[in-house]
């Protein structure tokens, strides 16, 4: 059975409000990135009638981690119903993680000329031949289920998507990395889920 996903990307953190890259490093989330969560949980309650027969993976980093518990608070699911999936987790970006863009952009040309695969030309980085096969393996794995959640990050959600759909290169680089959305890819199609309406108020 053709599995149906909904694709989370974690919500703001610290270094995404400093414009730090943060690769397989890790930053907590923010108070709007912690609103962003529960907006995607509330937004994906709406989608599910019986989340209780979803399974719900996340990359093992923290701030996936702690936006799949805020999601899981939405849905009503125990945190321990959390699976970590290292498959799911963001692109190795070698000796730029924690460094700014703006560190950055003086050392690389295709940053400076808005390419938009320049994440790949991170020295030291994983590369895309790695992210690539961990992600098609991921969404080719049969044993977990056709009821797919799951909490990833910008670059390997962009390119869950691209597999699923078959972007060429290109294509798939100009994909948006939004916090505020969530996509349902079912049946070959995919459909993004705005979720900035459901944001809670500022306490």
């Amino acid at each position: 059975m053709t599995p149906t996903l909904y694709l989370l990307r974690h919500g703001q953190t610290r270094f995404n409000a400093q414009q730090r890259l943060q690769g397989h490093c890790n930053s907590p989330l923010t108070p709007l990135g912690e609103q962003q969560a529960r907006a995607m949980g509330a937004a994906l309650r709406q989608q599910l009638d019986d989340p209780a027969s979803w399974t719900l993976y996340a990359s093992p980093l923290g701030r996936a981690m702690q936006t799949a518990r805020l999601v899981c608070d939405e849905l009503g699911m125990s945190h321990d119903r959390i699976r970590v999936d290292e498959r799911l987790k963001e692109l190795g970006l070698g000796e730029w993680e924690e460094r700014r863009l703006d560190e950055i952009r003086p050392l690389c040309f295709a940053l400076q000329t808005g390419e938009p695969d320049w994440y790949l030309q991170a020295p030291d980085g994983e590369g895309l031949a790695s992210l690539q096969a961990r992600c098609h393996d991921w969404l080719h794995d049969a044993s977990l289920g056709s009821r797919r959640i799951a909490v990833a990050h910008g670059l390997s959600g962009i390119m869950l998507r691209g597999l699923y759909a078959g972007l060429s290169h290109e294509a798939l680089w100009q994909q948006e990395l939004p916090q505020d959305a969530l996509f349902r890819l079912q049946g070959g199609e995919i459909t993004r889920i705005a979720c900035q309406a459901a944001l809670l108020p500022q306490i």
